[in-house]
């Protein structure tokens, strides 16, 4: 839940007149109000999920306020609770008030009195849920399972990747840098009966054509100069397991006619032989495009995209999944603060800013080197090159403003091309001394933009 949402409130009274008064008092204090006239019915709609408030009358037929009190006790005592009673029972509200309930009010009460109570009350309980996710975030990563988000598209992905993990079927995973493609491939291979075979991952993308299909097919001693040694390619390697190509739009095309082959026939012949090798093989296949748009596709063979394409997932990127990112950065945070052996400080009004109107190029990548920053004290060089610190600040002298602007792009463009320095030079036009003293000027770190995963952890090199 984040603080642009309107906290929740289930309120109930008997009394119909002071049920709607009561309602229109917390709904134009900026609540979302569920009315009940019976405890009964609001009690069937409460769970331990349930992120706002209670708000009861206490004098009510059938389930009185203090039973209902003592109800939501028992499902989660951390749900905060506020009694109203007309009749000033004073040993009534010690007692309710030591046994848990978050406040008492007579009536008549003011209506500030009581939107006072209630905003206290929501602040508490969503620091009480999102402490509780976090939680459970740290526990998912101890154990494997750091695809971390409680927005409708994390949950949905999670329920598609459970669904299909033992499937055996190939997958193709579409996302943009530094969303977390490698993780789910990762996630489909440990939740999965191949999780006792290796999980091999080659980043097409970093490899040139002369190298790259002796790393999937293996060779031959001698099969080439410089091959001295018989070496078993990463496809064979992984039988059994799962073979994760990243950026498989980077593919050679001549690499793709022989990947085509091994998919339809799950064999695989090493260079400098002509021996057919069966591959108990499953492929999980990410690309930074969507390969069903030709446009997009480029060079990329159209048959071997319908052949990867049986099952194909599409992680979202931050931008669209924003009530994700406290979550994330509290995560991160505190990975880095065990990390670096340090408290993780007060979140500023400046880094709140910056989690909440910063879009996150880098999407969790970057979100993950922020957050270690935030923890080393770095988070002010952050805010003054944020996107939204450049636009906020619009008497700047324009030389000042065109600093940031440039700044921005650059890490844009980093983030783009996972770090790479001369992808990122030829996407920028400009030679390398230049783009190096910018980076400089900027207090820009290029290796803030490597890769990463989502525990939090450096991706291991992909070359052996």
């Amino acid at each position: 839940m984040t603080t642009d949402n309107p906290a929740p409130v289930i309120l109930i009274d008997d009394d119909s007149d002071l049920l709607k008064a009561t309602r229109q008092t917390l709904e134009l204090a900026g609540f979302a109000v569920s009315a009940f006239s019976a405890a009964r019915e609001a009690l069937a709609t409460l769970d331990k999920s349930f992120a706002g408030v209670v708000v009861s009358d206490i004098r009510m037929p059938e389930v009185d306020g203090l039973q209902l009190f003592d109800r939501v006790l028992r499902l989660d005592p951390d749900i905060p609770v506020i009694l109203v009673t007309g009749h000033g029972d004073i040993a009534m509200a010690v007692k309710a008030i030591k046994d848990g309930a978050y406040d008492f009010i007579t009536k008549p009460f003011a209506t500030e009195r009581l939107a006072q109570s209630v905003a206290r009350a929501a602040e508490k309980r969503r620091l009480v849920m999102e402490n509780r996710a976090l939680r459970e975030a740290a526990e998912q990563a101890q154990e494997g399972l750091p695809l971390i988000g409680q927005t409708p598209a994390m949950e949905r992905l999670r329920r598609t990747l459970r669904q299909i993990a033992d499937t055996d079927v190939d997958v193709l995973v579409t996302g943009e840098t530094g969303s977390g493609k490698e993780v789910v491939a990762g996630l489909l291979h440990r939740w999965s009966r191949r999780a006792k075979g290796n999980f091999v991952a080659l980043n097409c993308g970093t490899l040139p054509e002369t190298v790259i299909e002796s790393e999937l097919f293996g060779h031959e001693a001698g099969a080439f100069t410089g091959a001295q040694k018989k070496r078993v390619g990463r496809i064979e390697h992984s039988s059994g397991g799962t073979l994760f190509l990243d950026e498989i739009e980077s593919m050679p095309a001549s690499t793709q006619v022989q990947m085509l082959r091994v998919l339809e026939m799950r064999e695989v012949t090493p260079l400098g032989t002509n021996e057919v090798r069966p591959v108990d093989l499953r492929v999980v296949a990410a690309a930074k495009v969507d390969l069903g748009d030709p446009a997009q596709r480029g060079g990329f063979r159209e048959d071997l995209y319908y052949r990867l394409n049986v099952v194909t997932l599409s992680i979202p990127p931050l931008r669209e999944r924003r009530d994700d990112v406290p979550l994330l950065f509290g995560y991160f945070a505190e990975r880095a603060a065990a990390r670096f052996r340090r408290a993780v400080p007060a979140t500023s009004a400046a880094v709140q800013r910056q989690l909440r109107e910063h879009d996150w190029p880098g999407n969790v990548r970057e979100l993950a080197h922020f957050a270690e920053r935030f923890v080393l004290g770095l988070e002010d060089i952050a805010e003054a090159s944020s996107p939204a610190a450049a636009q906020s600040d619009s008497s700047a002298p324009l030389p000042e403003r065109l600093d940031r602007y440039e700044a921005e792009i650059i890490r844009e463009t980093l983030g783009r091309n996972d770090g790479d320095v001369r992808r990122t030079i030829e996407a920028l036009g400009i030679p390398r001394k230049t783009f190096y003293d910018k980076l400089q000027r900027h207090g820009i770190v290029r290796s803030d933009f490597s890769k990463v995963d989502q525990s939090g952890g450096t991706a291991t090199p992909l070359r052996r």
